[in-house]
């Protein structure tokens, strides 16, 4: 079998191995007894609002009860919240059926630990490795042992006043103006309430999910058009959500977008001056722009840069004692509050920064970093396996462009964690180079890999 566990849970076309609900419930009950403990198991479900979520959502029910284990089901919810939950509620796992950011027609399931954090690789291959006729084959008890489903029904309150928790229920942004969009996932109904809640005017985009318009042109990998609603209705600022809730991306008054190397740039500051930047550590990925670095240089803050993924970088941050990193994308993880990226929570805590320094207008936060022309260009490969350190054709060509960009640019060749894509990423001083520089590196990948570069 091949590797079911990609960096954020198991993903793949929804009704297509391995989205399929026979393996859902096979998944069910591998997960209930691998993540059994003393007494009765007890998991947390929910979901984003994807045409196939309800489907997954009862073969993995139908699973871990048929195993014997109870579960507690929430309905959709951002990741987040399952995340708080499952700690909140002592289960022994949570589980989220969603593809977060990625179309429709895919879905993923993941899973959070006891402690709301993500499964570590090694649990997840023992999970792997129990994917055999022989060891499903005795895992099925009778009568009274079979599992029951506890609907939750407070369970977005529950989350809505753990998130308003984090910055001590003080915020009010009355007559203030916010455009919030929610990408038709997860957050689309628990965020305009939020919102609201704080006092502000809001003015809701795509939160309107019907099953197939999750992610489509909006959220945060498409937020143009909250640019021009920001813009034209005169707004203090926007937040653009992704599917299910775990990133988000700010823009200012005037129109700029400010991702997560702003924000978590922005908080590294407020943090240091008030003495909250715990061991003046700072851990993000390897995606951060250069312009991230040079700031957090001047702040004279350390930073640890870890792969591509969240996982990794909570990981770090907790070896390392860190308690504020994240990711470009827009997944921040504010350690003191929560064990993963959390849309919702993040734009609490600008919006917190902003009203405690009376700094109103997120553009002049902003301005402490310079963002560098950056390009990104997928080539989708045939496969993942091949090592790219083993084409001398490929490092060559890398290493001629570090020669040309020197200390003002930066280059990073990588697989996705997630789709049979190679990423190209070329950061550096003016646009038409960087572009000429991706262009070459990915043309050598298509070349020697590639189905197309898209």
């Amino acid at each position: 079998m091949s590797k079911l566990f990609g960096t954020d849970g198991i993903r793949g076309i929804a009704n297509q191995y391995p989205m399929t609900p026979q393996f859902a419930v096979q998944l069910g009950i591998v997960a209930t007894n691998k993540l059994s403990g003393e007494g009765k198991v007890k998991i947390v479900v929910g979901k984003d609002t994807r045409v196939s979520s309800d489907m997954l959502e009862l073969a993995l029910i139908a699973g871990i009860t048929s195993a014997g284990g109870d579960v507690l089901k929430v309905g959709v919810l951002p990741t987040p919240g399952i995340a708080y939950l499952t700690k909140s509620l002592s289960a022994n796992a949570g589980i989220v059926i969603s593809a977060s950011h990625n179309p429709f027609n895919n879905n993923g399931i993941k899973f959070f630990g006891p402690n709301g954090l993500k499964l570590s690789d090694k649990i997840e291959e023992e999970i792997e490795a129990c994917f055999t006729e022989e060891a499903l084959s005795n895992l099925y008890p009778t009568g009274e042992n079979i599992g029951r489903v506890i609907e939750v029904s407070d369970a977005r309150t529950q989350y809505l006043d753990f998130v308003k928790g984090t910055t001590g229920n003080s915020l009010s942004f009355k007559g203030k103006r916010i455009v919030i969009d929610c990408a038709n996932g997860a957050t689309s109904v628990i965020a305009p309430a939020l919102f609201k809640e704080l006092g502000a005017e809001v003015i809701r985009l795509n939160c309107s999910p019907n099953g197939i318009n999750i992610n489509l042109d909006c959220g945060s990998l498409h937020p143009e058009h909250t640019v021009e609603i920001v813009k034209t209705q005169k707004a203090m600022l926007g937040f653009c959500f992704d599917g299910d809730g775990d990133r988000v991306i700010a823009i200012d008054e005037a129109g700029n977008v400010i991702d997560g190397d702003f924000i978590i740039a922005i908080c590294a500051k407020y943090f240091k001056e008030n003495a909250l930047l715990k061991n003046n550590l700072v851990v993000t990925t390897v995606m951060s722009n250069i312009g991230f670095y040079h700031a957090l240089k001047t702040l004279g803050i350390d930073v640890i840069t870890t792969r591509v993924g969240d996982r990794y970088v909570v990981e770090q941050m907790l070896e390392k004692g860190a308690v504020l990193g994240g990711e470009q994308s827009g997944h921040i993880i504010f350690l003191n509050h929560s064990n993963t990226g959390d849309g919702l929570l993040t734009a609490l805590q600008l919006l917190a920064i902003m009203q405690k320094t009376s700094t109103m207008s997120l553009s002049q936060l902003a301005q402490i970093m310079r963002k560098y022309p950056q390009i990104l260009i997928n080539v989708r490969v045939r496969d993942t396996k091949t090592k790219l350190e083993t084409l001398p054709e490929l490092q060559s060509a890398i290493k001629a462009s570090e020669e040309l960009l020197k200390d003002e640019g930066r280059i990073l060749v990588r697989y996705s964690g997630t789709e049979p894509l190679c990423r190209v990423m070329v950061e550096g001083p003016t646009e038409t180079e960087i572009n000429q520089i991706a262009k070459h590196i990915a043309s050598v990948i298509e070349k020697e890999l590639g189905n197309g570069i898209y």
